[in-house]
């Protein structure tokens, strides 16, 4: 076999010698290729001992390591933004797109509490009816429902239209003297002797709320009030209907069972759905500060420790005169395994502390103690 060339010193970086050419175009990266080759060499012990390595290994650990950070920095943006960007159009790229917080998904949870509160939501409310038999109190939902095409465990009852007229149909006018004893009363004011159209008392809507509560009340226990029952889809009213009631209407509005469990999904095949297509890509290196490339350097390092590791744990020693020669595969192993993990834990917690939690907690913080040393601040003493 051939002898293969390891690590001469220097290298020349050209588009194509990266495995996926992910960022080769770009220029900071062409010029930092090569830079990146020669100080990872330099850290492996270059050129006091051969480093058995070639560019391509460097490069390759160079665009692992720029990916890692994107992935990193992604996967951290779509945790902190994921409430925002739910629902939104996938075909976007969000690298640089500023992600700010919605009520949307408060929105669409707030539709289904206002279907079930009968306030609006997006489930239709649909209308039936019973015609009212005289001597008649039990009326069937299950029959309603066969006789309109809809099964009847699918039916859900929102309201039934079954009450006695208003008290303030009862209640006459309000303001009229006639009625109610004030006749004496106005006329104590000077105001008798009009016609009863034109007498006028103001009294405080507390007095017209409690009319109606006494004629509510009275209706409830001294008459048979209106009610209903409803048990295993099956109304029972009261009163029972009279004569004078057949052939009347009894409404009542539904919702479908099913119509609600539509609402729970909708075809979003071009929305974000989950964090699989959140619309992030790998980042362009040109445009990561000094802070990011130097994570990167670093982690490069340790991946191309990693490398050399497993070119060295091939022959775990070599034969020299009289002796054999120990390499340190072991050591680089478990130094670039340790270093790749201090590595990405300081970048989650970089990122963490820069949360949007976080950076609010701070500056409550911060105004806290503003607040405290504004307090330590003598006041003034007013002489008038």
């Amino acid at each position: 076999m051939a002898n293969i060339s390891i690590w001469p010193g220097s290298s020349s970086f050209s588009p194509g010698d990266t495995p996926r050419g992910l960022y080769d175009t770009d220029s900071d990266f062409q010029s930092d290729a090569d830079k990146v080759a020669n100080f990872c060499a330099r850290r492996l012990g270059y050129p006091l001992v051969d480093v058995e390595l070639q560019d391509l290994n460097f490069y390759t650990a160079f665009e692992e390591a720029i990916t890692t950070y994107g992935n990193e920095l992604y996967a951290y943006k779509v945790k902190e933004d994921y409430l925002s960007l739910e629902g939104a159009p996938t075909s976007s790229n969000l690298n640089h797109s500023l992600a700010t917080p919605n009520l949307g998904p408060v929105v669409r949870l707030s539709e289904q509490y206002a279907t079930e509160a009968g306030t609006g939501g997006n489930v239709d409310y649909r209308t039936g009816s019973f015609t009212l038999t005289s001597s008649i109190q039990d009326y069937d939902f299950d029959t309603f429902a066969s006789q309109n095409g809809i099964t009847g465990s699918d039916m859900e009852i929102k309201k039934v239209f079954y009450e006695p007229s208003p008290a303030i149909e009862r209640f006459y006018d309000p303001f009229a003297g006639t009625g109610y004893g004030f006749v004496g009363l106005m006329d104590a004011f000077g105001f008798g002797g009009f016609s009863p159209a034109v007498q006028f008392l103001m009294m405080p809507l507390s007095f017209d709320m409690a009319r109606m509560q006494q004629i509510e009340m009275a209706d409830t226990v001294r008459r048979s009030n209106h009610t209903f029952q409803i048990r295993n889809n099956k109304l029972k009213i009261f009163p029972i209907p009279k004569s004078g009631d057949q052939g009347s209407k009894l409404y009542f509005e539904y919702i479908l069972k099913s119509d609600r469990l539509a609402t729970a999904t909708q075809d979003a095949s071009d929305k974000i759905t989950n964090v699989s297509n959140v619309p992030y890509t790998n980042p362009v290196y040109l445009q990561i500060n000094s802070i990011g490339r130097q994570w990167i350097f670093e982690y490069t390092l340790a991946l191309a420790k990693e490398m050399l590791g497993y070119v060295r744990g091939k022959y775990s020693t070599v034969p020299i005169p009289n002796s054999d020669v120990t390499l340190n595969q072991g050591d680089l192993i478990s130094a670039a395994t340790a270093e790749k993990n201090a590595l990405i834990e300081k970048l989650r917690g970089y990122f963490d502390e820069t949360s949007r939690k976080s950076l609010l907690e701070r500056k409550s913080q911060e105004g806290d103690f503003k607040q405290q040393e504004l307090n330590k601040v003598p006041m003034t003493i007013f002489v008038g």
